[in-house]
């Protein structure tokens, strides 16, 4: 479902602009219509009041919580389904943020990502975007919502550009905490500065070689790392926000102190951080994730030498729940209790 025909189901109810954000304002800040000085029976247009519990029921079903996953660290992983039967996951953050996924699957093919293994299956809808949104906020407030869980935004731009709108709009979430996150798209750096809410910019870049990036990020446009970095430092002015640039910390492969002279060349004196994030190991795939403590001297020792570095430590380590691990477990799970005779 899209927010455009969600809107265009109000208008026909008779809905004017201010019923319409109402309606919205409620799902996405998941309280009640009757919350605040006006009732929806002193309100709302008589037709659209009296569908409103159909409304309702369809806009709380467009996503669903298939389980959650706790962690110590107080974020939670939820696998969502979706209404032909898909799944994404949704990541509860500490200090209340939310993670949502863009699509079922992803195109992007990066070498060290559970999610890139499927390839993409399909677009995630604005209207499920935002309704990742709405579903959280059933489990605990969010101020924050990062574009970071399965998939690349860049490749479903128009839905996530209309999501960003509406919950920077009517979500009540502060424009600098929408994070777009991407690999680098040239249309991202085309279409971000001309939104009517402009979020923060998250910028995977993961390695300051270009013939390793192409290697760990194999269908990622062909942008070298300097070239990502002016782009970012463009927008990151317009906006007077900091990018993020995305760092996955691989064992031997992009700790070592070429690379850390590699990062302090290219984002000292930008208006960056750098969030270095520690490798969620995943089976099958040969990357290790190195100590936490090398993790540590790494940030250090970067910090010190005057780039600023968040070390960062992957949600649901301890579940194993790398971003599309626990969709891969359910899947794996529905083929193992499918009846023999239902396959043939």
């Amino acid at each position: 479902m899209q927010i455009e025909s969600i809107r265009q189901r109000l208008r026909a109810l008779g809905a004017m602009p201010l019923h319409e954000q109402r309606v919205l304002r409620d799902w996405l800040q998941a309280r009640p219509h009757d919350q605040g000085r006006r009732r929806p029976n002193d309100f709302l247009p008589k037709p659209l009041r009296e569908a409103l519990p159909e409304i309702d029921a369809e806009l709380h079903g467009i996503v669903r919580l298939l389980s959650s996953h706790p962690t110590d660290d107080g974020s939670a992983r939820l696998l969502v389904g979706l209404t032909d039967g898909q799944t994404v996951e949704s990541v509860l953050l500490p200090r209340d943020g939310v993670c949502v996924s863009s699509q079922v699957g992803c195109a992007v093919g990066c070498q060290f990502c559970m999610t890139g293994r499927s390839g993409l299956i399909r677009q995630v809808t604005s209207g499920e975007i935002v309704a990742q949104v709405a579903l959280a906020r059933t489990q605990r407030v969010v101020k924050k919502v990062v574009f970071m869980g399965m998939g690349e935004p860049a490749h479903n731009l128009a839905n996530v550009m209309e999501a960003i709108e509406l919950l920077g709009t009517e979500g009540n979430i502060a424009h600098k905490n929408l994070v777009f996150s991407t690999v680098g798209d040239p249309r991202v750096f085309e279409c971000l500065p001309q939104g009517v809410v402009k979020p923060a910019l998250a910028l995977s870049l993961h390695t300051t070689k270009p013939a390793l990036r192409e290697t760990l990020l194999p269908r990622a446009p062909r942008m070298t790392p300097t070239e990502l970095v002016a782009l970012g430092e463009q927008y990151a002015r317009l906006t007077h926000y900091p990018v993020q640039y995305q760092w996955t910390l691989l064992e031997g492969i992009n700790d070592g102190e070429e690379e850390l002279d590699g990062i302090v060349e290219l984002l000292k004196g930008k208006y960056a951080v750098l969030n270095m994030i520690p490798y969620n190991t995943i089976p099958d795939l040969e990357f290790k994730r190195p100590s936490w403590e090398r993790a540590r001297a790494i940030a250090r020792s970067l910090h010190q030498r005057g780039v600023l570095t968040k070390l960062r430590d992957s949600a649901g380590q301890e579940v194993d729940g790398g971003c599309g691990q626990l969709r891969a477990r359910a899947i794996a799970t529905d083929a193992r209790t499918i009846p023999i005779h239902a396959s043939l």
